[in-house]
């Protein structure tokens, strides 16, 4: 296996065993956060969080996330070198660009953040610290049979799904949003090992949980008539602002904190305790905004709030999910972006109905359409959020709403930020992965490997490449191709000088890349890349 690769059926059991490691690993994050919570706060019923914690005195609600905070912030200090929390973003760069791989030091380092931050009084979700954690599973996996590209990128799939599913007990959606999100594509030869994962997973998970759904809803929701479809195309709309609202809100969170940071010299291990400490105030009076939320959610979606009430929540839970991303503390969008949906779902749905109680059904309907509007907006996977809305939720009779809604919330989105929080992230890092793979396979070669040496019998004249040099053009050997192809459109060079630049020394020539060389290199990853999506 290490020498040719695994066969069809090696796979296929190594799908399997991946797929219970991934969601091993998922039911253990969530049985830790539970731990930290009750170690913390001292509830009996993690699930409960924000109903005991109204009873505790408010000195106690104030310090827990703050030395939550100073915690993850040394833990990201020791283990991740530039402060930032890995999470779903990264795996789908790993798939992209890395062969399938994620990084093992900083992934560490980030499981533990996000689980302190969650267990703490953070308020994020636990999906993409769990996401991470299986590809690090994979990534293992990976080096120890020598995975190519794609191999690796199908074993990445399967353990993202596990991992899903084992957090959720949605198996369905959990093998829609590997292959939707994190692959990005549905090729047919990655999608048997991928759903035997998903399914390894939630077995996992109902061993360790039972066989119940994420969110108990005891009312049966029914559409009223055909003739209440708009109203949920409008939802659909207003959903789409607010994920836009959510998305914009963290980075522009990070952006201020990033610039209060540097400006006032502030040490990195710092920045999440001074989050912590914005939370703990908040959640005085807001305790709702504390850990994942799903009491919050589940209350929306039973109708447990009035309509200043909801709309007062989806606010508190804006600020406080950007105080927590953008102070660099731990955790995901997906959840929190459950509940915000359900909130603004629950005050559209109170208005619409008391406009209109003759043509309209259940209240509640709104609430459910409208959680997965948002979260299917802010993860840009209208498919797998579809699903995975009706697995949390066992209601499988309100499609038609839930569809519309998702469908023009994505729609509006996906029109005013880059396609998606994760996306519009690696946008902010300059990985420009939204565009498809012509837009960032040129990055994934190196210069140095794609150059022709100067002892090659194809290489380019030294005195041509020595004159370049001496006027300026050339390029590093450590650069990509992403860096090269411009030099060549710039001055419609045959080829370009590659060098290797040390400070202080004048650049030694190695060699030189040649148009037609890189060119050559691209397409066929294009081809490749095409026959992989395709088969």
């Amino acid at each position: 296996m290490r020498l040719r690769g695994p066969g069809q059926i090696q796979f296929w059991f190594i799908a399997l065993v991946l797929g219970i490691a991934s969601g091993g690993a998922a039911v253990l994050f969530r049985m830790g956060i539970d731990l930290v919570s009750r170690i913390a706060y001292g509830t009996p019923d993690p699930n409960r969080l924000h109903s005991f914690v109204t009873g505790l005195h408010w000195s106690q609600v104030l310090i827990v996330p703050i030395i939550g905070g100073l915690i993850v912030g040394l833990i990201l200090n020791r283990f991740v070198p530039d402060n930032r929390v890995r999470s779903v973003a990264d795996v789908i760069e790993g798939a992209a660009l890395r062969e399938g791989r994620v990084s093992f030091r900083e992934g560490l380092g980030s499981a533990g953040a996000s689980l302190l931050t969650l267990g703490m009084g953070g308020s994020s979700g636990r999906e993409g610290p769990v996401v991470h954690i299986a590809a690090m599973i994979s990534t293992w996996i990976c080096v120890r049979i020598r995975a190519d590209g794609v191999t690796g990128r199908d074993l990445l799939g399967c353990a993202v799904a596990a991992a899903v599913s084992a957090s959720f007990n949605a198996p369905i959606a959990g093998a829609l949003f590997a292959l939707e999100v994190v692959l990005r594509h549905f090729a047919v030869h990655a999608f048997a090992p991928i759903v035997i994962a998903s399914v390894a997973g939630t077995v996992v998970n109902r061993l360790a949980f039972g066989d119940v759904s994420e969110f108990v809803i005891d009312r049966e929701n029914a559409l009223g008539f055909y003739i209440e479809l708009p109203a949920f195309l409008l939802l659909g709309l207003m959903c789409g602002l607010v994920a836009v609202v959510l998305m914009r809100s963290i980075f522009w969170a990070d952006n201020i904190g990033s610039r209060i940071q540097y400006r006032y010299r502030i040490p990195a291990y710092l920045r999440p305790a001074a989050a912590g400490a914005l939370l703990g105030l908040i959640a005085i009076w807001f305790p709702h905004i504390i850990g994942v939320g799903y009491e919050t959610t589940v209350a929306a979606l039973t109708g447990g709030f009035l309509l200043h009430e909801a709309l007062v929540f989806v606010a508190i839970k804006v600020a406080a999910v950007a105080i927590t991303i953008g102070g660099r503390m731990g955790g995901g969008v997906f959840s929190p972006s459950l509940m915000v949906g359900a909130l603004t779902g629950l005050a559209f749905g109170v208005v619409a109905t008391g406009i209109f109680p003759s043509v309209s059904g259940e209240g509640t309907l709104y609430a459910l359409a409208g959680m997965g509007a948002v979260a299917a907006a802010v993860m840009g996977a209208p498919i797998s959020t579809t699903l995975i809305v009706f697995e949390l939720t066992g209601d499988w009779q309100t499609g038609l709403a839930v569809m519309v809604a998702v469908s023009m919330s994505t729609a509006l989105a996906s029109r005013l930020v880059e396609h998606s929080y994760f996306l519009h992230q690696l946008e902010r890092r300059g990985v420009h992965l939204a565009a498809g793979p012509q837009a960032y396979l040129l990055g994934t070669f190196v210069v140095g490997n794609v150059m022709r040496p100067m002892s090659d019998p194809r290489a380019a004249a030294e005195k041509a490449c020595r004159d370049m040099i001496a006027a300026g053009t050339y390029i590093d050997a450590r650069a990509t191709l992403e860096q090269a192809m411009p030099i060549f459109d710039r001055g419609a060079y045959a080829f370009v000088p590659v060098v290797i630049t040390q400070k202080g020394e004048e650049p030694t020539l190695q060699g030189a890349l040649f148009q037609v060389d890189a060119l050559r290199a691209f397409n066929r990853a294009l081809a490749d890349r095409a026959q992989e999506e395709h088969s």
